[in-house]
């Protein structure tokens, strides 16, 4: 995401103000973000805003109406090799590195080191032990 740029959900409109434990946000994670975004703008409506991305790209984000809907991420680059296609979920928490430390002791694994985004949240990316893969967030204070 732009260093600079807000992230889509701390705009009032988008969602309700976060609490722990909550899902926060969901992102398309694909190779083909063009076709992904015809395909939601034909069946649902959804119009799509650029954020540009520092190190990979735009990251697209969803609108349904005026409100945010989610993003589109494009799996683009060798450290995506072999992630599929799929839908993230984000889960919003209190403190992210106590959270992720917890949760690699309960048998979760870190899929990628914690790492934050500028203004915007900081993330932990896991495989719980189940084997899903889920997003946890620390978003910036209101």
């Amino acid at each position: 995401m732009a260093q600079t740029a807000a992230h889509p959900c701390d705009d009032d409109k988008a969602s309700p103000k976060w609490s722990h434990g909550t899902f926060f946000w969901n992102e398309l994670m694909t190779r083909d973000p063009d076709n992904a975004r015809k395909f939601y703008a034909e069946t649902l409506g959804w119009t799509f805003e650029p954020m540009p991305m520092a190190d990979s790209g735009t990251y697209w984000v969803a609108k349904s109406g005026e409100r945010m809907a989610g993003g589109i991420f494009e799996l683009k680059g060798s450290q995506f090799q072999g992630v599929p296609e799929s839908w993230m979920a984000y889960i919003a928490v209190d403190d992210v590195d106590a959270r992720a430390n917890k949760a690699v002791e309960a048998g979760a694994t870190l899929m990628r080191p914690l790492f934050d985004i500028p203004g915007i949240r900081r993330i932990a990316i896991l495989r719980e032990p189940g084997g899903a893969g889920i997003g946890w967030i620390t978003p910036v204070a209101d």
